[in-house]
């Protein structure tokens, strides 16, 4: 190639096609599409996600359904996206110092694509988008509404938000790097804004949900000390665990930014000794967070005691009711999830990401986190769906709440 010398041996061949907004804009259009999916296809199995997450009914049969909107929505961002990367192509050529030069491309789709969730001025899925808009404000700083005020929906959005961590912490960069004057479609530069806000980003969408869990606690003691003693929801000791599971997110960052950075003298500890450290909090909190997507999220008791995986009411190492008929697939979603909370858990690494030919590698494993999510968040609105139709199991973290006129079960 015959680009600028200064900018084509740092852009590897997967940055030259898809540069780094352009994927950042790829996953969050895509994670639209998922939702809508989610929507779909539990609406055909009859789970009604829309009242487990406390969203207004449609007051019309004419009006479209809940997961046709989405559709259009994401169709409205996907189309200005399409255009905008066949026309950066066309400009680009693949020529580094071009693609360097038309930044502008990618960036403006990222202007319309926050203007088309916030603003009114359309009418395609209007009060979806307003109650996004309004969830999102109320969870980012860890907040949590009561059950009754969609609770739930509370929880999938900020649990989403943890898969697409290391996702917000590359749009950080993206806007660092344009703001800064480096471009935004050169090659990433993840110590942009110092050795600080990059792990911090990441680090925020656990934070979230460590304080929904710290809140979630709080509500079952002050319940049970209004009853005066302890109620159906226990201690809070599950909220606790829960909380402890996303913390466990917090040294596998913070440990890769000292990788990243490393310093003995700072430190006082051989890079190895180092790698070693970061090893094992990758290893607790992938399992950690495995045990807790099967066993608490899921309601499966593969992982519990062999009484309850052994159970005659129900195939082994899954649970009694289920509205996903094919139990095998349970099984494959099972072994999915094991294998990429363990891949996840290293790509919230910021110290691999300076290998140039590890960016298309990058993406690959952030698709695939929000990939991991789809797939969990069909098992985990099942098994609310299930806890509010059946009853909430004995150690449940998220008790049942309102279904079809039934009893209240609720930890608040």
């Amino acid at each position: 190639m015959d680009g600028d010398p200064r900018v084509e041996p740092e852009l590897d061949s997967f940055s030259l096609v898809l540069p780094l907004p352009y994927r950042v804009a790829f996953l969050l259009v895509l994670g639209v599409w998922a939702w809508g999916a989610n929507l779909h296809y539990l609406r055909l199995v009859r789970i009604d996600v829309p009242s487990l997450i406390r969203y207004p009914s449609r007051s019309s049969a004419t009006h479209p359904s809940h997961h046709l909107s989405t559709y259009r929505l994401a169709t409205l961002l996907t189309i200005p996206l399409v255009v905008s990367i066949l026309f950066f192509w066309l400009f680009t050529r693949g020529n580094p110092s071009l693609v360097v030069d038309w930044e502008v491309l990618p960036n403006l789709y990222l202007i319309v694509l926050v203007l088309c969730i916030v603003l009114p001025w359309h009418a395609i899925s209007r009060s979806g988008r307003s109650r996004f808009v309004a969830t999102l404000r109320r969870i980012s700083i860890g907040g949590l509404a009561e059950a009754q005020d969609g609770k739930f929906g509370d929880i999938l959005l900020a649990d989403a938000l943890t898969s697409y961590a290391k996702v917000l912490g590359d749009l950080f960069v993206a806007l660092c790097m344009f703001f800064s004057s480096r471009h935004s479609t050169a090659k990433p530069d993840r110590g942009c804004g110092g050795t600080f806000w990059v792990p911090f980003i990441i680090s925020v969408p656990y934070l979230i949900r460590f304080r929904q869990c710290l809140i979630e606690y709080v509500r079952v003691r002050k319940s049970n000390q209004r009853a005066g003693g302890i109620g159906s929801a226990g201690w809070g000791g599950q909220h606790l665990a829960n909380a402890a599971k996303y913390s466990s997110a917090f040294p596998v960052i913070i440990l890769s930014a000292l990788q990243r950075g490393y310093d003995p003298a700072k430190l006082g500890m051989t890079e190895a000794g180092l790698f070693r450290l970061w090893l094992f909090a990758v290893l607790v909190n992938s399992m950690y967070s495995f045990y807790w997507d099967v066993t608490k999220d899921w309601d499966l008791t593969l992982l519990s005691s062999s009484k309850e995986r052994n159970d005659p009411e129900h195939p082994w190492g899954l649970r009694r009711h289920r509205f996903f008929h094919a139990q095998q697939i349970y099984y494959i979603v099972i072994a999915i999830d094991f294998l990429l909370r363990c891949t996840w858990s290293v790509k919230l690494s910021p110290h691999l990401d300076h290998f140039n030919d590890l960016e298309g590698g990058i993406f690959m494993m952030e698709f695939l986190e929000v990939f991991r999510r789809w797939v969990w968040i069909f098992f985990r609105v099942e098994t609310e769906w299930v806890r509010n139709d059946r009853g909430p199991a004995p150690d449940d973290i998220l008790l049942g709440e309102y279904h079809n006129g039934g009893p209240k079960y609720d930890d608040d």
